[in-house]
């Protein structure tokens, strides 16, 4: 097995990757851009879930901590 790191910033390196996601014997194994916790909390907040908090109501929880 051989790991290739390829920064896709560029046009052809793009077109790379689109290109070896064709062959059959590529395999990405992309890492997750956040933690769970914070997919979660990205999800939730997304379709409703989180609970709004005011910015006073937010500053009070961190000093108290």
């Amino acid at each position: 097995m051989v790991t290739v790191k390829i920064n896709e910033d560029s046009k052809q390196a793009r077109a790379l990757v689109e290109m070896l996601r064709t062959f059959p014997f590529v395999e990405f194994m992309e890492k997750p851009r956040y933690n769970k916790e914070t997919e979660k909390a990205i999800v939730e907040a997304r379709t409703g879930k989180a609970k709004k908090v005011s910015l006073e109501d937010f500053r009070k929880q961190l000093l108290s901590e």
